[in-house]
């Protein structure tokens, strides 16, 4: 396997600040990933009472998708108005 270990697994956004979409095989494993335990611990924990078992995973889960893109993507050091474009 020949892959470039500095190559970004997400974009940075074109506009804004903030990631766009995963660049690599590597960032879209880490989405599907993502979804996959996302649904599966909804369904799995909407048996027991109340909220907050839910509300819970789906608040870690979350937080570690943000720390691996954050980790793995390109910097958005600015806010982007575009890329190639100058704003005077």
């Amino acid at each position: 396997m020949n892959d470039n270990d500095d190559r970004h697994w997400f974009a940075a956004k074109q506009y804004g600040f903030g990631w766009s979409y995963p660049v690599t095989w590597q960032g879209w494993l880490v989405v599907a990933v993502y979804f996959a335990f996302l649904v599966g611990g909804i369904l799995f924990l909407r048996a027991r009472p109340g909220v907050f078992p839910v509300g819970a995973w789906v608040a870690i889960v979350t937080v570690a998708l943000i720390v691996i893109v954050v980790a793995k993507g390109e910097r958005p050091l600015k806010w982007r108005w575009g890329r190639g474009k100058t704003r005077r």
